[in-house]
């Protein structure tokens, strides 16, 4: 697709403030460019402090947000933005995704959960659906071994993050729990 045949996301006078927060450098560089391109106001942020300063000056119509940021969780951010602006329209991205973090960001106020790697198609999509729409089914559906995993996940955070809580209910040996948390999600 090239810039001339993209339509742009928001309608002409409509806010269209966008802040997207990530540490990674080169991803929010590109996905920066690309939202202007879809006619977005483009602020970024690279870590969760620098965020929540931005969007407590002036929060943004809409907001992409990296879970896990350099300095912290970008659950705060999402929170912070919230708080300014209840209309603000915020989708979290991550590359460790799970359930449980999912339900925590959207009752947080966050309207949609990507995993990365998500093109900017994807993100203006999630951030310009509206309730009525339905999501498409997904391609290829989780594994057992993901579902698993997230399992393991929602548990643990249930009980805080605490592996130690986390294994006895899952009558499962700590280390062995240890060893699953330190790996990456299965696809």
């Amino acid at each position: 697709m090239t810039a001339d045949t993209i339509q742009p996301a928001v309608a002409p006078g409509e806010d269209a403030s966008l802040l997207i927060v990530d540490d990674d450098k080169p991803f929010l560089t590109r996905l920066a460019r690309a939202m202007e391109g879809r006619g977005f106001a483009v602020e970024t942020a690279e870590s969760v402090e620098e965020a929540v300063a931005k969007a407590k000056a002036r929060p943004p119509a809409y907001a992409v947000v990296d879970m896990r940021l350099g300095d912290g969780n970008g659950l705060d951010v999402v929170a912070a933005i919230r708080e300014k602006r209840a209309d603000s329209r915020t989708v979290i991205l991550t590359g460790y995704g799970n359930i449980a973090t999912a339900v925590t960001a959207v009752k947080l106020g966050a309207i949609d959960y990507l995993s990365k790697p998500a093109d900017a198609d994807d993100v203006v999509a999630a951030l310009t659906r509206t309730g009525s729409e339905p999501i498409a089914p997904p391609e290829n559906p989780m594994s057992a071994d993901r579902v698993r995993w997230e399992h393991i996940q929602r548990v643990y955070e249930m009980c805080d993050r605490n592996v130690s809580e986390t294994a006895r209910r899952l009558n499962m040996h700590r280390r062995t729990l240890q060893r699953i948390l330190a790996k990456r999600a299965p696809r």
